[in-house]
Order: C-alpha cells, then structure tokens, then sequence
C-alpha cells in the first residue's frame, strides 16, 4: 500500500548581501590585479560576465567583516522575518556551501551555533553550486517524508578570502590562468528558503502559497574530469593535505581555486540534455513555465543555454528569463536561493504559474532542477499517494539525439532519433568511464599509451571503408540511390587510415609494417560483426552503426584531443587525424541523415527503423569493448 506523503511548499524565503554594493571599478581596492596577465583577464572577463556590482565580505584591507556562518544566519534571520516565523518552529536546518569558515564541524551545525537555534536536525552538504539544491532536496524530503514540518534550507558563499591580493602575492604573483579567471566572476552572499509541509501563504502574498513539485539532482562526475576545484595542485597530482605544511601546499597553489573553462561547454549540453528528458517524461513543460530562473555564471552562456534549448525544441522564450546576476554577482550556491528570493520580492503571482530553476555545477558536472507553482491558498492540500519532491531517478537524459536532434528532424524520423539517442548517451558515459579515457582525464596518458592506442585502432580503421563498400554492394536496386551515398562516404574515408598510420610513426611508433598491427578484442569483434551485416541483403542496419561510430568523432574525439594534447609534449602534426575526424564528422552526419531519410521513404514494411536502432546498440557494445581493451598490451602479427 503507497505511504501518503505530505506535499510541501516554500512559506518565505531571504537573502543577505555583505557590505556595499562593490561596482567593476572599485573591485581593485578588495582584490586588486597583482601582475599584467590578471590585468589583461580581469578586463576580459568583466567585458563578456555581464556583472556591473557585487558584495565582499571582507573591507578593502582584507579583513573578515562577516564569516560565511555569519551570512548564513543573517539571511535566514531575513527569510523568517518575511514569513512572520520564528525559529522555534523550525526542526531541520540544511545547509549548501562549497566550505563554511572551518573543515570541520559541519557548516549547518556552525550556522545554528551562530543562531544560538534550539535543538534540531541538521544536514551539511558540500559541493558548488548545486549544494544549495542538495540542501533543498534534503529539508524538503524531510517534510515529504514526515520527519519534519517546517525546515530550513539554507546557502551561503565567501570565495573573497581567498581572492585577495595577499593570498596571491604570497605565491610570488605567479598563478595559472585557471585560479586567475574565477576572481573577477565569484563574490559573496547567502539566501535562505523556509519549507513547510502546512498550507500556508507565500510571505507578503496573501491568498497565494507557492508549492515545491519536484527536484531533480543529478551528478555525472563519472563521466567528466574535475572542471572546478580547491584543494589540489593545478596538475591535480596532490591534495593540499599531502604537503608537510600549510604554507608549501599555498605555494604550490594547492589552496587556489581554479576552473578549467575548456571544460565548460559539456556542462550545459549534458545539463540541456538532462532537462529535455525531464520534458519528454512528463515533469514539465516548457510552455507552462512562466519564470525560468537560471544560474549562468556569466552572461556569456546565456545564448549557450538558449541555443541548446532551441536546437532541443524545448526553448523558454528569453522574456521569460529572470536573473540578478548583474547587481548581485555570482554568489555560487547561494545564488539560486538569492535569485529566487529576490524575484519574489514585491512579486504578485497568480494560481497555476510556474517558477522553473535550473543549477549547472561545474565542480565535476552536476545539474539540479527545481519546479515550483503557486496555488490558491484555499485549494485541496490533502496528503497525496505521489510523492511531491521526486523527480524519476532513472530518467534518461536523452531526448535530444546526441549527435543528432529529433526535433531538428522531420518528424517521421523522430522517434528514431530519440531511441538512438538513448543509446548514444548510455555509450558515451560508459566510453568516459573506460580506463583509456580515465588515463586522459587524470593525465596519466602518455606517449606510449598514445602509440598503444593507435596500434589498436589503425587496423579498425583501415576495415571502414571496405564494410561500407561491402554493404553498398548488398543492397537491391530500390536503394541504388543509398548505395551511391555510402559510395561517396566510403571513397572519402578509404585512406583515412593512412592518416592515422602516418600520425603513429611521427609520434615514434616502431611498427614499420601496417599489416602487422592486428586489432584488440573489441575491434576483432566489431569488424566481424560488421562485416557480416555488410554481407546480407539490403544492409540498412548498417547506418546505425554508422551513427555510433561518426558520433564518436563528432562529441567524443573533440571533447578528448585538447586533454591529450595538453598531457603529451608532441607536435600538433601527430594528432592530424584526430582533428580531421573532429572537425569533418558533422557534415558526414549529415549525410548519414540524408541515408536515413532514403530508407524510411522506401520503408513499406515498417522494419527498417528497428534493424537500424538494433546494430547501433550492437556496434555501441563492441566499440565500448574496443575501447576497454586498449590500455591492455597491442596485439600484433
């Protein structure tokens, strides 16, 4: 029998901002530019950031004004007063910060200390920005559950202290671009939400409560490397825990915080991807979403997220994007809660609008989602069988065909699209996982490992073109038009292997005589497999194949060769083949789709989509093997 759950809803919400506003010029005086290379980035990314103003909690000596605690209690002091409660009331306290002032005790159990709060349950959760959604998610289960019913959620962020000019000038003014960029974009701020499993009124709205309907978190930290961090070193070889003292690890740069902004683009296209299977499932829709809140970091994303939407067919029209970023700066977890609270400041809603958030976390890829409606404060708030708070765990982020898009398609060819998307996004967190590319990721690759590699694939190379020309050879004369396009796509890649051969030897590669490379494995068996495919009548499925092993040169090699470039001290002309397939392999998917369309259109019997959906989950498993056994010793004649 289903346990009822309680739904729950946001009865105020608060914010606190230290000090005076600080605009773009008078930032020097908090954490001036210490050398002409932090000149020259302060400048560039104040231009594309969008931020006008910010709050320091620290003065122009870089002394602590307010502690991050401090913060935190001021905005849920803020959040209790707008919604007329006391803390009493409250039994739960959660709170969401990349690190409060010490490592330990946890950051929530320091801001009810600094409350002087009565006994209650706490939860601290650490991460980036998406912390605060973490913090959200746990007070609001609390509820759900019947734990608890009222609770706090609570964000709060202070990278000033560890941006001031003293901190920096002890490491003698040399730092990395990566710890130099995030000064000019972070700066301090707390915001706090009170969540009530009651029926009560949005603060300051009579009549009108505001309920939480769902969060979705959802992390892929085991498909991507670390984007943002403090604590290692820029290598990321050693913790700040590993050196003998606190001042050789400050040396080192193990205390600066650093973004790898090479990284960025794949958040918000596995962050879009995550939300277009929110859609697709039914947890939300676009056009009922009257105020999209969404924490960029700067303003410069905001034609990346709305890109990315728009190429889903997902878009929320940009008047309906609301955001403070330019007036109060980007606060990091704590931004979405100040966002949200300020947005509800003076703000009159009407029953059944929709508040949609949106938090990607660059840490080591996160994403968070929060969906709230406001309600007639009279209606029906009787427990319910579904829970309010839960997003499907085991929703795909898959919706938009990765590489190609279903909604970009025409439409009989969507449901295709979206099944092989499906599949695509479940091959390529698995290839990231593989121990060839955690090699890449943590820069453990070297020249060996990159010759062992080729030594693997060099000889599934060279079998591409023959499977196509094999395959063209199969097909009846309906498809004489198909058979001259994968003429066309085969002739252009017969000899990439050359290519990838002639990269090998100028790497060092000691193997003189191709044929006598042999293939690993995975690549044994995807040549037979293929081979085989290629030999029965009319071969169609052969196009899913196509789609696995094109998509690999279109999302994966891009996403892999600046990683490897940056881990191998060797010439840009022994990579030539990888930037070939990076740079080509979106417009050999385009043809691949012109091939599909050839097919559906003379698809009488209605099979043609399974067989093509069917080889590219077969070609993904044994590519996904081939990449499994490549760090394993090469197999040769």
């Amino acid at each position: 029998m289903p346990v009822p759950f309680q739904r729950v809803y946001l009865e105020s919400a608060g914010f606190f901002m230290p000090g005076e506003p600080v605009s773009n010029d008078e930032m020097d005086a908090y954490i001036a530019p210490i050398n002409r290379m932090s000149e020259r980035i302060k400048r560039r990314i104040l231009a594309e950031n969008g931020i006008r103003q910010r709050h320091y909690g620290i003065d122009a000596e870089g002394r602590t004004v307010h502690s991050n605690a401090q913060m935190a209690a001021n905005a849920i002091r803020h959040c209790l007063q707008r919604g007329a409660a006391e803390i009493s009331r409250v039994s739960m306290l959660a709170s969401g910060s990349s690190g409060g002032d010490a490592v330990m005790p946890g950051f929530a159990n320091m801001i009810q200390g600094e409350l002087a709060a009565p006994p209650m349950e706490t939860i601290s959760v650490q991460g980036v920005c998406a912390a605060s959604v973490g913090a959200i998610q746990a007070a609001a289960q609390g509820i759900e559950l019947g734990a608890h019913r009222t609770a706090l959620a609570v964000a709060s962020e202070m990278p000033s202290r560890i941006f001031k000019r003293s901190r920096f000038a002890a490491r003698g003014y040399d730092c990395d671009f990566d710890a130099h960029f995030l000064r000019w974009m972070l700066s301090d701020g707390a915001g706090a939400l009170l969540l009530s499993g009651g029926t009560p009124a949005l603060g300051g709205q009579a009549g009108v409560r505001l309920r939480l309907k769902w969060i979705h978190h959802r992390s892929f930290s085991g498909d991507y490397p670390v984007c943002m961090q403090l604590g290692l070193t820029e290598d990321r070889s050693r913790g700040h825990f590993d050196f003998d003292s606190w001042g050789e690890a400050e040396a080192a740069g193990a205390l600066s915080l650093r973004q790898d902004i090479r990284l960025l683009p794949h958040l918000f296209d596995v962050g879009i991807h995550e939300y277009a299977g929110l859609v697709r499932d039914g947890w939300l829709d676009p056009a009922r979403v009257d105020h999209f809140l969404c924490h960029y970091s700067s303003e410069k994303f905001i034609p990346v997220v709305d890109g990315l939407m728009q190429k889903a067919g997902l878009a929320i029209p940009r008047e309906r994007w609301w955001s403070n970023l330019a007036w109060r700066g980007n606060t990091g977890a704590a931004s979405i809660m100040i966002m949200l609270a300020e947005f509800l400041q003076g703000r009159s809603l009407k029953p059944g609008e929709q508040i949609f958030c949106y938090v990607p976390e660059s840490g080591r890829f996160t994403a968070g989602y929060l969906l709230f409606e406001a309600e007639e404060s009279g209606a029906d708030a009787s427990a319910v069988v579904v829970p309010a708070v839960s997003a499907p765990l085991e929703a795909e982020a898959d919706a938009i065909a990765a590489p190609h898009d279903p909604a970009a398609a025409p439409e009989r060819l969507q449901a295709l699209l979206t099944e092989l998307a499906s599949i695509w996004h479940d091959y390529r967190s698995r290839v990231w996982r593989t121990p060839l590319v955690r090699q890449i990721r943590e820069r453990r690759f070297k020249a060996p490992d990159y010759l062992n590699w080729m030594e693997n694939w060099i000889p599934q190379v060279r079998e591409g073109s023959k499977w196509m020309r094999e395959g063209a050879a199969s097909l009846a004369a309906p498809y004489e038009a198909l058979a001259a396009l994968i003429g066309v796509h085969a002739g252009e890649e017969q000899n990439d292997f050359m290519i990838l051969f002639d990269d090998y030897r100028k790497a060092g590669g000691s193997v003189a005589d191709i044929d006598t490379l042999r293939r690993n494995p995975g690549g044994e068996a995807l040549n037979a497999y293929l081979h085989g495919l290629a030999a029965r009548p009319n071969p169609i499925g052969l196009l899913g194949a196509i789609y696995i092993i094109e998509g690999t040169g279109q999302r994966i090699v891009p996403a892999l060769l600046p990683l490897i470039k940056a881990g191998l001290p060797l010439s840009p002309e022994v990579f030539r083949f990888l930037e070939y397939h990076g740079h080509n392999d979106e417009n050999h998917l385009e043809r691949w789709l012109a091939a599909v369309e050839m097919v559906m259109d003379l698809d009488d019997e209605g099979g043609a989509a399974r067989r093509i959906v069917d080889t590219a989950r077969n070609t993904a498993a044994l590519y996904l093997m081939q990449f499994e056994h490549v760090t394993r010793p090469p197999g040769r004649a």
